[in-house]
């Protein structure tokens, strides 16, 4: 969430900067709510005042053994009521203005290109070269399929369209992949922590998922409860309306957790295979830190999310994600995106973006300074490190041999117990 008085200073500055986003918003009605929260607060003040001043003097009649007129009466009953109907003015106005700033996405860093989609992202870096096979490569589910580790028909009997049943070596596989993306991100000090798959309205709303994006989320309607998209909500509303000691910082965790996600809009794109599920296994990052720190941070968070595809030896490149094509939180990211040998394309594998204070003024998350004692809203950080089915598919694409058996990345091996899955 923005800060409307950043709004109201810089609007000229704000208006362009969602411009960039490929947003057209009209702040104009935000400032003429705004000046009509300042008149009715004022009018809730003065009405109080007066109110005050008739109390003190009913209070010196009684005490001179003396009744207040009806009349006198009569005016402060009125001035209580207007009171009343003025406080009801302003929450009405304020809930507009609540509801106004959670639609407004966060403003772009500096550094961030302007562009208007991901034809405009710009390629920081690739880590490797991918091999070139001597054959044909197949795509993840074809090979998943043959060794008998991947099922999509089964799966879409008793879900539907868009899940996938693992099998045989494919659940070792899958649990190999988890447990040594959180052995990795541990030793680069991330503290491991579970969390709820269902959470409250207050805890989607925080990280940004509300109301913006109501329609992607699975909700259990009796409760009032969501399956979480990402573990990124759970773990960044542990801190919700906390503040944290300045020595506290920078909090960083680690989590697995199974995520959840509609896909809405997406219907015809990647409808094969793993790369994009309603149901899916990630291992999440996130970082609360200063705000003097949060873009070194951003960097580092790239470098422990890439670590674990450079010791997977899987070839990535880093992208820079443009203006417009940016989460709706977010002021800066980076994509990760691994390279799949079955189409020989990179895709994206790890979004790593740093939201500043825009999630922490939403959950009211702020750091305490040591010297001054002065307390500010703190920066989130998150990034996947990284989507766990879509190593899956890549490690199958990647490391798959000509006669259909995939050899299992050195790495891996102490976790699975094999060191190549074969056909039965």
């Amino acid at each position: 969430m923005l800060d409307i008085k950043m709004i109201r200073e810089n609007v000229k500055e704000i208006k362009q900067a969602m411009l960039n986003r490929n947003q057209s918003i009209n702040f104009d009605q935000l400032l003429n709510w705004d000046n009509e929260r300042k008149i009715v607060i004022g009018e809730i003040e003065r009405l109080r005042l007066k109110r005050n001043k008739e109390s003190e003097e009913i209070g010196k009649l009684k005490k001179d053994g003396k009744e207040p007129s009806s009349e006198f009466l009569a005016e402060i009953n009125a001035a209580r009521n207007r009171i009343q109907e003025q406080e009801k003015q302003l929450l009405l106005i304020e809930n507009k203005i609540e509801d106004f700033l959670l639609h407004i996405p966060n403003i772009p860093d500096e550094s961030v290109p302007v562009g208007k989609d991901d034809k405009d992202n710009k390629i920081v870096r690739f880590v490797g070269e991918p091999k070139k096979l001597s054959f044909k490569p197949k795509h993840h589910w074809e090979i998943g399929e043959k060794l008998d580790i991947l099922d999509f028909v089964i799966a879409s009997k008793i879900s539907g369209s868009r899940f996938a049943i693992l099998k045989n070596e494919g659940c070792v596989l899958e649990r190999a992949i988890i447990s040594f993306f959180l052995d990795t991100h541990k030793e680069r000090e991330y503290k491991e922590i579970m969390t709820p798959y269902l959470v409250n309205q207050n805890s989607m709303r925080g990280t940004g998922q509300l109301p913006k994006f109501a329609e992607e989320a699975f909700r259990c309607a009796e409760d009032d409860l969501y399956l979480i998209p990402t573990a990124e909500v759970p773990v960044t509303n542990i801190y919700r309306d906390e503040v944290l000691e300045e020595f506290m910082l920078p909090q960083k965790y680690v989590s697995y957790s199974a995520c959840f996600r509609r896909e809405a809009g997406t219907y015809g794109k990647d409808t094969k295979g793993l790369i994009r599920n309603h149901q899916f296994n990630k291992v999440e990052l996130v970082k609360f830190v200063k705000p003097e720190t949060s873009n070194e941070e951003l960097e580092t968070l790239v470098f422990d999310a890439g670590n674990v595809l450079e010791l997977l030896g899987l070839p990535y490149r880093v992208v820079l994600l443009s203006t417009g094509d940016m989460g709706f939180s977010s002021a800066k990211t980076y994509d990760l995106e691994v390279w799949l040998a079955g189409d020989g394309i990179y895709r994206e594998i790890s979004s790593c973006s740093n939201f500043k204070d825009f999630q922490a003024r939403r959950m009211n998350i702020k750091v305490k300074y040591s010297q001054s004692k002065k307390k500010e809203f703190l920066h989130t950080l998150n990034g996947s490190g990284v989507a766990v089915g879509r190593t899956f598919a890549a490690i199958l694409e990647y490391y798959q041999q000509e006669e259909g058996s995939v050899i299992i990345p050195e790495v891996l091996r102490k976790y699975t117990g094999f060191n190549i899955i074969k056909s039965k």
